[in-house]
C-alpha cells in the first residue's frame, strides 16, 4: 500500500477509535475508553510496521 493511503487511512482509523471510544464513554461504558484507544493506536502502528502479504511470482498451487 503507498504511503499517502496509508496515511490517510491512519488518520481515518484514529479518528473513528476516538470517535467510537467518546461515544461509548457517553453512554456509560467508560472503562472501554482507553482500551478502544489502544487498540486503534496498536492498528496503526500494525500497519506501518508489517509489510503486506503478497505471493511469489510465478509459483503454481496445483493441487
Amino acid at each position: 500500500m503507498p504511503n499517502d493511503v496509508k496515511a490517510i487511512v491512519s488518520i481515518i482509523a484514529l479518528a473513528v477509535a476516538i470517535g467510537f471510544a467518546f461515544w461509548e464513554q457517553s453512554v456509560g461504558n467508560g472503562h472501554l475508553f482507553w482500551l478502544i484507544i489502544g487498540f486503534g493506536i496498536f492498528a496503526v502502528v500494525a500497519m506501518w510496521v508489517f509489510p503486506e502479504a503478497v505471493g511469489r511470482k510465478g509459483v503454481r498451487n496445483d493441487r
